[in-house]
């Protein structure tokens, strides 16, 4: 007899939870504090479009207190089952989203994701952005987490600056490609190379 774990869409999870979960964090908050670093996130199995990183992350900062939003492709039935069960959050719009997945295209307009008010600068979303690939070529990063500079592959890099410009509102990126991830924190300024 097949358990519900071991079906397409809901395997690919954590085995090892606490040990997966906790390696996955490091990963996930070391890139965001070092905008620029390429991590490896390769422990979840997710089903397509969600990449293997996109999935890590969602398994390891979503709860059932995350709003997501799931763009174009990506809002569909295998990954929103997959989500669900290994979760617990719930779906919501773009404007209600505190994380939202999808390649770049998907996840227009940009501007219909909340950027958090003065008086609450956290409540903003994160943007998991779906990538063909990540290099450290591209657009000039400066800013904290960074000694000198660095450089990152960007869907678009005058988006990138035009929300660096809100700081200290605007959102956060994760970029992911395969079981590669790259974060760009709001506070990180970028100029092209």
């Amino acid at each position: 007899m097949q358990t519900l774990t071991n079906t397409p869409s809901l395997g690919g999870g954590f085995t090892e939870a606490p040990q997966q979960s906790a390696r996955a964090f490091r990963a996930v908050m070391n890139a965001m504090a070092r905008p620029g670093v390429i991590e490896t996130l390769d422990i979840a199995a997710p089903p397509a479009p969600l990449s293997v990183a996109a999935g890590t992350l969602a398994l390891t900062l979503l709860d059932h207190n995350t709003p997501v939003y799931l763009a174009g492709k990506w809002d569909c039935a295998a990954v929103r089952d997959w989500l669900t069960f290994h979760t617990s959050a719930p779906f919501s719009s773009a404007e209600e989203a505190d994380f939202a997945f999808g390649d770049w295209d998907a996840l227009h307009p940009i501007s219909a994701y909340r950027i958090g008010t003065s008086e609450y600068p956290d409540r903003s979303a994160t943007l998991v952005v779906e990538m063909p690939a990540l290099s450290n070529t591209g657009a000039t990063l400066t800013g904290p987490g960074i000694k000198d500079s660095a450089q990152l592959s960007l869907p678009d890099v005058a988006a990138a600056r035009a929300n660096a410009a809100l700081f200290p509102l605007g959102y956060d990126l994760f970029l992911c490609a395969g079981d590669q991830l790259a974060a760009l924190p709001r506070s990180t300024k970028v100029r092209t190379a």
